[in-house]
């Protein structure tokens, strides 16, 4: 079925009432995934690409999901990947001292402690040319 803004609920990717303890929720193309207050995280909708295997993830602080993917940002500066992966938005497996991630479509972001960022997957339009950005700060 769909809503009036044209999403599909086929998936059961609002099937959350059971979740407790989430500080985050982040949302992709037809799935669901929150962060718990202990650090695991939780997912529920379709699990195509493998979004949603993320049972296994611990210590993690922050979280992202865009179309097929989602990321987490772990306590130690590292990130973690799961999902479509057909640009390379999932290879995060070599990124340190991150203290935020983003992700778009068919790309991951990720903001460096001193300043500077890091991005893979897709760079049509130059979404991923972030090699010359630097004094980035959170909020």
């Amino acid at each position: 079925t769909k809503d009036i803004s044209g999403a599909t609920h086929n998936y059961g990717q609002f099937d959350v009432s059971g979740w407790n303890n989430i500080t985050a929720v982040s949302t992709g193309v037809s799935f669901t995934v929150g962060l718990r207050r202990d650090g695991t995280v939780v997912a529920v909708g379709d699990n195509t690409y493998g979004q949603c295997d993320v049972g296994d993830w611990e210590n993690i602080v922050a979280i992202s999901a865009n179309g097929w993917h989602v990321v987490g940002l772990k306590s130690d500066g590292t990130v973690v990947a799961a999902g479509w992966n057909e640009n390379g938005e999932c290879d995060v497996e070599d990124w340190e001292n991150i203290i935020a991630v983003s992700t778009g479509t068919a790309h991951t972001i990720g903001l460096k402690a001193d300043g500077t960022l890091v991005a893979v997957g897709n760079d049509r339009d130059g979404r991923c040319d972030v090699e010359d950005w630097n004094n980035i700060r959170t909020r």
